[in-house]
């Protein structure tokens, strides 16, 4: 007794719709050929599957167990079909990139946007996730590289350096502040600030924390269990203001002013690398560090060091 993957889809198109005529409709073939096809799937199965009324199809008690399986098979079907195309995709390899950053702008929107264009093949996959969990993936091989600026020190990962992005006060339009020409960190120093743990907020709350500690002020700071669009988008109600990286500015967001932060040195900024695996030989992780060593020549390293950063394939 052989049955159809179609038959299988007619049937739960009729279940869905309660119609013969609608899941034709909805399969974009004839009602007589859907309802010979089911008919039959019956007749060989030797079970009525569908009550059949006036108003329409209604699934027996025996349809019912029969459908349930007909739908986990038609899914594992689609499921299959889906990893084949991603396979398809990834003709020439994967790359999971981690981060914590938006990637509405900022460098690390170009850069992965500039590795889709070079290599077109390799299956590009995101994971956005806090400092632990990027670890957690790099140590399990769940993520090929982590962005961040945190400091992962784990025995077997490599660190490199990238870029630094500025630092920026987000202020209610309302706010005291927001028509200031300069902010300095002594201005934020009775300031309620929330920070989000999913992102970069717990580094950003360890750099307001030294900053304003050194200069005897104990910042008010709160972390929440979310993301900085969130947060940003609360922080217009006026009870709380909020510290963001610029990549986070692509997006035009009413009620909010955005304003860097001055400190004696320049504008208060933070530190963005790569961490992975030494033993990662992924060649698209290899692709990956010949881009990034072209945009962001690795400046801190003297010619008598050699570079940490995987031998790119040719």
């Amino acid at each position: 007794m052989t049955i159809e993957i179609k038959q299988l889809r007619y049937a739960v198109a009729t279940a869905d719709t309660k119609s013969f005529s609608r899941a034709a409709n909805l399969m974009n073939i004839k009602q007589s050929t859907l309802s010979r096809k089911i008919t039959l799937m019956e007749q060989r199965l030797g079970v009525t599957l569908f009550e059949r009324t006036t108003r329409g199809a209604v699934p027996t008690e025996t349809g019912k167990a029969f459908l349930a399986v007909a739908r986990r098979i038609v899914t594992d079907v689609d499921n299959l079909k889906t990893t084949a195309r991603a396979v398809h995709y990834g003709e020439i390899g994967r790359l999971v990139v981690g981060f914590s950053s938006s990637l509405s702008a900022g460098n690390l929107h170009m850069a992965l946007g500039d590795y889709l264009d070079r290599y077109p093949g390799v299956q590009l996959d995101g994971v956005e996730a806090g400092c632990e969990k990027l670890l957690s993936g790099l140590q399990s091989r769940i993520i090929d590289v982590a962005i961040h600026g945190c400091s992962l020190s784990e025995s077997g990962i490599s660190k490199r350096s990238l870029w630094s992005e500025r630092l920026m006060v987000a202020l209610p339009t309302e706010h005291p502040l927001a028509q200031a020409e300069t902010i300095f960190w002594t201005d934020l120093r009775k300031e309620v600030f929330v920070l989000p743990t999913l992102c970069t907020g717990t580094v950003i709350g360890e750099i307001l924390a030294n900053r304003l500690s050194g200069i005897g002020y104990t910042p008010n700071i709160i972390l929440q269990e979310t993301g900085h669009e969130n947060i940003l988008g609360m922080v217009p109600f006026g009870k709380f203001i909020t510290i963001i990286g610029e990549s986070a500015l692509g997006v035009t967001r009413p009620g909010l002013v955005f304003r860097e932060i001055s400190e004696p040195t320049g504008q208060a900024r933070l530190d963005i690398s790569a961490y992975w695996r030494k033993d990662n030989d992924n060649p698209a992780l290899q692709r990956f560090f010949k881009l990034i060593d072209e945009r962001y020549p690795n400046l801190e390293l003297t010619p008598a060091e050699p570079s940490q950063t995987p031998d790119p394939s040719p």
